[in-house]
């Protein structure tokens, strides 16, 4: 096969499945990912594993999952059904395996910018675009021990019978550096097991956040946002913190219509 031929097959369906870093790199070294994609990784690695102003990236769990090779990957070339279908596909073959990886693996998945300069709002629709898609879409019910109304403290998204935790990066986001991504939507999912021994009822999960909270204060141009909590607290809303706001400004109303 040509190296045309590679890169195009690569840039069209090959680019929607699961990639470990080993896999990953090997393409990159090969030159058989399309530039988006290229660029969108090597940000986010540079991002993981760099400093700004002195300052590590506050999610120690992702700089880690980088750094010793855990997390999965997968690039999305649209918004469009077809590639939130196959989208769809990876994340619930990412959910099937995952127990079989190291237990803090996530799968990072970095979305195809065809839209250009937008703001902020537009990638806040285009996240929860994302999201609708795999909830109307989910094979598996919603699980029974979840809330399904995204007002209840205890309300977490859930997909293929899974509660998940999926966070998101944008190119809008040029105060909040930590939720920054130049080339286009990025978007992590972490299942809920990721966080087991860490969670916030935790010595340990209370450390971390600690550690996390005076990160962000050094990475950003504006202070950690009033939204982030804990599953735990009945005082947070977990959906708030998928895509936070760039400044201090309150979210109210989940854009997420859950079906009974």
């Amino acid at each position: 096969m040509s190296e045309t031929a590679t890169h195009a097959t690569l840039a069209d369906t090959d680019l929607v499945r699961l990639f470990d870093q080993e896999r990953l790199h090997d393409r990159l070294a090969a030159g058989a990912l399309p530039d988006w994609a290229r660029e969108h990784y090597e940000t986010f690695r540079a991002d993981m594993l760099g400093e700004r102003d002195g300052t590590p990236f506050p999610c120690f769990f992702g700089v880690d999952s980088e750094k010793e090779g855990w997390a999965l990957y997968t690039f999305v070339p649209g918004f469009d059904d077809e590639s939130l279908a196959r989208f769809a596909d990876v994340t619930r073959a990412y959910l099937r395996t995952q127990e079989h990886h190291s237990p803090r693996t996530s799968l990072v998945a970095f979305f195809r910018n065809e839209d250009g300069e937008q703001p902020e709002q537009h990638w806040h629709d285009r996240y929860w675009e994302v999201l609708q898609f795999l909830h109307d879409h989910d094979p598996e019910p919603w699980p029974e021990e979840f809330p399904t109304d995204p007002d209840h403290h205890q309300f977490e998204f859930c997909y293929a019978g899974e509660p998940i935790f999926p966070t998101a990066r944008t190119p809008a986001h040029d105060r909040r550096h930590s939720r920054h991504n130049p080339h286009g939507l990025e978007v992590t999912v972490q299942p809920r097991s990721v966080f087991a021994g860490v969670t916030g009822d935790t010595v340990a999960g209370q450390r971390a956040r600690e550690v996390i909270h005076d990160r962000l204060e050094g990475y950003d141009d504006v202070c950690p946002h009033a939204h982030l909590g804990d599953w735990e607290d009945d005082e947070s809303h977990e959906w708030k913190q998928y895509v936070l706001p760039n400044d201090e400004r309150d979210l109210e109303d989940c854009p997420l219509e859950v079906r009974a």
